[in-house]
């Protein structure tokens, strides 16, 4: 696979770009706003990491993980009663997750086929 194709890393960088932004048009608090801004640039920065090298299977596990700090962040940083910014987590945090975890077995494959070739 070549680089920057993949669409499961342009929609996990999509994703995160948005869950960035939100707080500019979705009502928030200080929390909420670091919180979704972090982890929607850290989403990003971790999505142009697996564009760039599709055969590193770590920048998709990444990817969940990230996912799965979105999903829990409403309840853990205390913001689950705003539903909008709740919601836009919760979604963000599962379009990451499936991305990863559909980009997963291609990183996997690309790994092996690699690491063969290096040996």
């Amino acid at each position: 696979m070549k680089k920057w194709t993949r669409w499961q890393d342009w929609a996990a960088l999509l994703a995160g770009a948005y869950a960035a932004l939100a707080p500019l048009w979705t009502e928030t608090t200080t929390r909420a706003t670091w919180t979704m801004v972090a982890l929607g640039v850290l989403t990003a920065a971790v999505s142009l990491w697996s564009l760039a090298t599709p055969d590193d299977r770590n920048s998709e596990i990444a990817h969940v993980v990230l996912g799965a700090l979105f999903v829990i962040s409403p309840w853990v940083m205390g913001f689950s009663d705003m539903m909008p910014m709740a919601w836009t987590a919760w979604i963000v945090g599962a379009v990451a997750i499936i991305a990863g975890g559909l980009a997963l077995p291609e990183s996997n494959r690309l790994h092996r086929e690699h690491h063969a070739v290096a040996h």
